[in-house]
């Protein structure tokens, strides 16, 4: 058993290998087979297996390999197991372009990896195997899951920096409709002035809604990429301010003085928090400090004291 998930870790990692090794040379195979196809043009039409050879090893081999191996572990999951990671990956903004099926193939991927490095380790330094099956089992349990942890970790992330930006978003934007221009000419305009997480899903909004969306989906689906309540709170504002007729740069004003009065509850929550929080290091790791420099010469000259009675 563990000599099969070896050979099957290390075809892995050399599959792995050559799709980085294919990332670096791409261009320079793309313009070598374009040398090539100008070279030929006058020789006529290659044949089947040449025309094969010419695409990369990483689209013919790596891709449809990973694709199966994704695909038979993802059917082990429920279809709503997948959803709700759609929903995840929607709201980390994507995990370096994975799909959800696709995400559970890496996780998998690294599990085996890290359970079979693990378990080559122990094999070489002679423990028993019974502790190689545990702690290979404990290291693939550890690998299936640490993607999924890096995933929430950039849901955090994502999410904190869009709570903290939107105040600055939205003041921009309630400058820029009071001072004459449509929601839509606002929103160009903070995408010309502004950078940032909050920006970029306000850019992707307005693409939309050029697109042919209606700005209440428009909005909705800002609402459910970003999965922050105070963003949900704003474009519920913006959408009944739109189905009702009330002017916008009011809703903004107000909506822009709500989120600020938040931030700085939210701040003063953060302050309230901070002596709790440096009750431990101050326990534990400076008051002994303190007592060993204040104290440390008068405990020595009585122990001195004693010693000499």
């Amino acid at each position: 058993m563990l000599l099969f998930i070896a050979i099957l870790a290390f075809l892995i990692m050399v599959l792995l290998s050559f799709v980085l090794i294919t990332g670096f040379t791409s261009e320079r195979e793309e313009v070598n087979l374009r040398l090539k196809a100008l070279e030929g043009m006058d020789e006529g039409p290659g044949t089947v297996i040449e025309e094969e050879m010419s695409v990369p090893f990483k689209d013919r081999i790596v891709t449809p390999f990973f694709d199966k191996l994704s695909r038979f572990f993802s059917d082990f999951f429920p279809s709503t197991t997948i959803a709700i990671l759609d929903k995840k990956l929607l709201n980390a903004n994507g995990f370096y372009g994975l799909s959800a099926t696709h995400f559970m193939g890496l996780s998998l991927v690294v599990a085996i990896v890290l359970s079979v490095i693990v378990g080559d380790i122990m094999f070489l330094t002679n423990k028993p195997y019974n502790k190689i099956m545990a702690y290979a089992f404990l290291t693939f349990a550890i690998g299936l899951f640490l993607p999924y942890l890096m995933l929430e970790q950039k849901i955090t992330k994502r999410k904190a920096a869009l709570q903290r930006e939107l105040p600055d978003v939205l003041d921009l934007l309630t400058v820029s409709v009071e001072a004459g221009l449509g929601f839509d000419g606002a929103l160009v305009k903070l995408s010309e002035k502004m950078k940032g997480e909050m920006v970029d899903e306000f850019t992707r909004m307005l693409q939309e809604v050029r697109v042919g969306v209606s700005r209440k989906d428009a909005l909705r689906a800002l609402a459910e990429r970003c999965n922050v309540q105070d963003v949900s709170l704003f474009t519920s504002a913006l959408i009944q301010a739109d189905q009702l007729g009330v002017s916008i740069a009011k809703v903004l004003r107000i909506q822009s003085a709500d989120i600020r009065e938040k931030r700085k509850q939210r701040a003063e929550e953060q302050g309230m928090k901070a002596p709790i929080k440096m009750l431990f290091p101050l326990v534990f790791f400076i008051f002994p400090a303190l007592l060993i420099v204040l104290l440390g010469p008068a405990f020595l000259q009585i122990f001195s004291i004693f010693a000499h009675k």
